[in-house]
């Protein structure tokens, strides 16, 4: 039915409905729409009680004084019209076909209040001396003077390249904003100047420009705003669709045109273009202008109003550079909502969520929607990444509970079989068999669709709630971390961080507790969440496992060994090598390929970030880190900003350990006891003195923990070795054999020529060359084929293979 009321009309109707639930009614009766009638300032009824010097305010609270005062209870849903208020309804359409209009206007309402007798409304009407026959014959009087007032303006141009904002809100096709009165008002303020009447919103995306202009239109529509704005229309103009198809030049000129000749003669359109700087450029061709400079007369002049929304750069790049087209605008500033302002937003738009996808949404899952969207999606802004996850995580849970029954299945399938058997004879041209298989067919698709109907009516009435569960899973998949980790059940894994570490490095406890600890400070939620996970400088000599360390990590921490992002500090030791870290300046080559740090930090946020040899790196370099280590994120050369607040960063360091073991090895000590022997916290000692030596003071205090490694003796080399030895026993897998050492062997291996200062990293070559170069001969000529077990053992001080 409301199809055929105007926008006037249906502004009474919702008007109607708001005062009957400040009234506390149950159902909207005729005075209801009578206040509604009266609270619409323009159209013909209005014009109507003007001429006849009725006082509006004063028969509202008439009308007022006879309705009802209600109970204080909540109508779930729209309030239903009661009776007489259906009535009204019929006879308002009656009386426009009466009178040969095609929709319901204001005066039509007015006749239909006045038809019907048994409401209240007629009862007040007839008081004040309307009489029906006498009411017709005033509007079809009136109406010829008052039509270029009562009805729209044409704007066919208009209504093709945009849409009605203000006409989306009245059908309520809007979703409601929460808060942004500031900017609203502001908004207000801008339309309502003398002059350079026109305002820009200015924001990152996804803080909702967008949606405070949608705030605006829903306040015109409900006519809560200052008389400048009642009776406007406010357009969103997709001025794509303006350039779209103009191949001839004066093509867009003409549409632009006619655009702005329509506006001007309406006199009552604000127009609304997303993207705003897109005009600067659009439509321009050789020789002709474009849509920015088509505009700027006619918002000189006044006539014309325009919102426009942009980001920050693009406002920068392309619209503030335009000084005479950026001074007829007024910006408006929009900042992403904090933690509480976005559960607001969520809670007040959940319930268009919960309808759409059927399912229940608590409060607790939108805090904590919040909060993960806070410390893992970085990229993206509020309230859009929240209202992202809240939307997927709806849609996941819906596809998962919505499983087609095992009986629906089956007749599913059993209706498919007969389509294809009765198909099959149709071709053989087998009628007798025709009519049995179509009768079948009829008969199971009856029964599929009266147990999909009975299936669709379980799940309306049984909705499944969103939980916790299913918003972790949703930010793990958009993010790629694994969140579910970090869950209250899962604790246990960071708890035994140090454990597992242990497993894999060998001898170096001391810096493994200690690296545990500030990760666990970290996980545990009591350090700063502004800063990375964990910042650490590994100090030690060569090859005792500070990068198996940082690898592990990785793993433990974040999934997987590909989680870490290797850094070489020695190609950084120059000035302007420190550059490439963030990205070549502008006009240099490279500049748009980025940094290398910050775009692979882009692309994984939830790694190890490890700077290898930090001492060789230039000073230049550690004001850079300066910056993340203090700040939890930089800008790269392209305005990106970078954030680290989901890495944990790693630098390693020689410094000091050269010193150590030089003081060690003085007098007759042999390499083998010099380096099995070195006192922890002596080492410990000179590396801290010769690291704050060489890295400046607000450099290593802005480093969480400085962890220093121990050079390796012959007890830790030979765990390393049986280390080596499981992952050869791995490899022997596929030919069915298993490979042991003995002690002797192993102790030879580290005597004579072994380099005790290059710690564990000849292992790996000297087991090739005294291990898996003689074995791999002894497999490939077939010695000891038909032997699983194979011994490595010392005899005559030749290593020999039984």
């Amino acid at each position: 039915m409301f199809e055929l009321f105007t926008d006037r009309a249906r502004r009474v109707i919702l008007f109607a409905r708001e005062a009957s639930e400040r009234l506390m009614q149950t159902s909207i009766d005729t005075e209801h729409i009578l206040l509604g009638l009266l609270r619409e300032r323009s159209g013909l009824a209005a014009e109507i009680f003007s001429r006849r010097g009725i006082d509006v305010s004063m028969l509202m609270n008439d009308v007022k004084g006879v309705s009802e005062k209600g109970h204080n209870l909540m109508i779930k849903g729209s309030l239903p019209f009661s009776q007489n208020g259906k009535n009204v309804l019929d006879f308002s359409v009656e009386e426009a076909k009466n009178l040969k209009n095609k929709y319901v206007n204001t005066e039509h309402i007015l006749l239909g209040l006045l038809k019907e007798k048994k409401g209240k409304a007629s009862m007040l009407l007839s008081k004040l001396g309307f009489d029906l026959v006498t009411l017709r014959e005033e509007i079809q009087t009136v109406s010829k003077s008052y039509a270029k007032n009562t009805d729209q303006a044409v704007t066919p141009t208009l209504d093709e390249f945009g849409r009605d904002l203000t006409k989306l809100a009245m059908d309520g096709k809007l979703d409601p904003v929460i808060g942004r009165s500031t900017e609203i008002t502001r908004l207000i303020q801008i339309l309502g100047r003398r002059i350079k009447n026109n305002a820009v919103i200015i924001g990152e995306p996804g803080v909702g420009k967008t949606a405070i202009v949608e705030g605006l239109a829903l306040k015109m529509a409900s006519e809560d705003v200052p008389d400048f704005l009642r009776n406007k229309r406010l357009f969103s103009l997709e001025l794509g669709n303006v350039v779209a198809g103009t191949k001839y030049r004066g093509q867009f000129e003409e549409r632009m045109k006619n655009l702005i000749k329509e506006i001007e003669t309406d006199g009552n359109v604000i127009i609304f273009i997303d993207e705003i700087h897109t005009i600067v450029g659009a439509g321009a061709a050789e020789g002709s202008i474009d849509a920015s400079n088509m505009l700027k007369p006619a918002l000189a002049r006044g006539v014309f109003q325009c919102i426009g929304a942009t980001t920050l750069s693009e406002f920068r790049k392309n619209f503030e550079k335009d000084g005479a087209l950026n001074r007829r605008f007024q910006t408006i500033s929009v900042d992403q909502p904090d933690a509480d302002e976005t559960v607001q937003i969520l809670d007040g738009i959940k319930r268009f969520y919960e309808d759409f996808h059927k399912v229940f949404i608590p409060h607790d899952v939108l805090e904590e929607i919040t909060r993960l969207t806070d410390r893992y999606i970085t990229e993206k802004f509020q309230p859009d990444k929240s209202i992202d996850v809240l939307d997927e995580a709806c849609s996941r849970l819906k596809l998962a509970t919505r499983t087609m029954p095992d009986d629906m299945v089956r007749i599913k399938n059993k209706l498919e079989q007969l389509k294809g058997l009765r198909d099959e004879k149709l071709r053989a041209n087998d009628y007798d068999n025709i009519q049995k298989y179509s009768k079948d067919v009829e008969r199971w698709a009856t029964k599929l669709s009266v147990a999909q109907k009975e299936w669709e009516e379980e799940l309306d009435l049984d909705w499944p709630t969103l939980t916790i569960e299913n918003i972790s899973e949703v930010v793990a998949h958009m993010t790629g971390v694994p969140v579910q980790k970090l869950q209250t059940d899962d604790m246990a894994r960071i708890a035994n961080i140090d454990k597992d570490i242990k497993e894999f490095i060998i001898g170096q406890d001391e810096a493994v507790d200690a690296l545990s600890r500030s990760v666990k400070r970290s996980f545990a939620g009591l350090s700063n969440p502004a800063r990375p996970l964990g910042s650490f400088i590994f100090m030690g000599p060569t090859g005792v496992g500070k990068t198996e360390v940082a690898k592990k990590l990785a793993e433990t921490v974040f999934g997987s060994e590909s989680s870490l992002i290797r850094i070489d500090m020695t190609e950084y030791m120059e000035r302007f090598n420190s550059s490439r870290l963030i990205g070549a300046p502008p006009g240099y080559v490279g500049y748009e390929e980025g940094g290398k740090l910050t775009e692979q930090v882009r692309r994984k946020p939830y790694s190890v970030v490890l700077f290898d040899e930090i001492e060789k790196a230039h000073p230049e370099v550690l004001n850079i880190l300066l910056q993340i280590l203090d700040d939890g994120h930089i800008n790269d050369s392209l305005g990106h900003k970078v954030n680290f607040k989901n890495t944990i960063i790693i630098m390693t360091s020689n410094l000091g350990t050269k010193l150590s073991m030089n003081r060690k090895t003085l007098g007759f000590d042999t390499k083998e006891e010099s380096n099995n022997e070195i006192d922890y916290d002596v080492f410990s000692t000179n590396a801290h003195r010769e690291l704050k030596d060489r890295f400046p003071p607000e450099f290593i205090n802005r480093v969480d923990s400085l962890v220093v490694f121990k050079p390796l003796g012959k007890a830790e080399l030979i765990e390393i070795i049986d280390l080596q030895l499981i992952e050869i026993n791995k490899r022997l897998e596929i030919a069915g054999k298993q490979l042991t050492i003995d002690q002797d062997v192993k102790e030879h291996l580290l005597s004579g020529e072994y380099e005790y200062s290059y710690g564990a990293r000849p292992i790996k070559r000297l087991l090739q060359s005294k291990i898996e170069d003689p074995l791999s001969e002894i497999l490939l000529e077939g010695k000891f084929a038909k032997r699983k077990n194979l011994k490595v053992k010392m005899i005559n001080d030749e290593i020999v293979f039984k």
